[in-house]
């Protein structure tokens, strides 16, 4: 055998990348570097441009959360068998504005009558794990948020859940 290798080249020549292990080992992982630096700058410096940004624009000062405590909920679930299973709930909204108590006071019926229809369908199976949950919520804060429209409604917390 003379002194060329397989692809031609003789034992002292130099090695080419070709343009796929370039870009593997070399531009890729300088990406991904990038990529974490930049979202560890964005997430870790973010909170502090916010908030002297908004005192800089003469924003006031950030009001308080006010928290609404719905009544206890007791319904019975869908079941496939004869065996009877019950929810208990207890939920808490919260809202930015404290004169949205009121409003949504005044319609607290339209309220309790949506989250009853839609959890009187629910089956246990509904509320295993916490993507169940994660559901629950999601779709209990949508249909508030439609029931006392214009009034928002941040979020639905749940104070006890029992399936029974």
């Amino acid at each position: 055998m003379s002194d060329t290798d397989v692809d031609g080249q003789g034992e002292g020549a130099p090695k080419k990348f070709s343009g796929k292990v370039i870009i593997l080992f070399i531009i890729l992982p300088l990406l991904l570097i990038a990529g974490i630096g930049g979202a560890v700058l964005m997430f870790a410096g973010g909170d502090e441009t916010v908030a002297e940004g908004s005192e800089a624009s003469g924003a006031g000062p950030k009001v308080e959360p006010v928290f609404y405590e719905l009544p206890e909920f007791l319904v019975n679930l869908t079941t496939s068998g004869n065996a009877t299973r019950y929810l208990k709930m207890r939920v808490s909204l919260e809202l930015h504005n404290p004169e949205n108590v009121a409003k949504l006071e005044a319609v607290l019926p339209r309220v309790l009558d949506g989250f009853q229809t839609y959890l009187r369908e629910l089956r246990p199976e509904d509320f295993e794990g916490s993507t169940g949950m994660f559901r629950l919520k999601e779709e209990l804060l949508r249909r508030i948020n439609i029931a006392v429209a214009p009034i928002e409604v941040h979020d639905v917390l749940f104070n006890e859940v029992i399936v029974q």
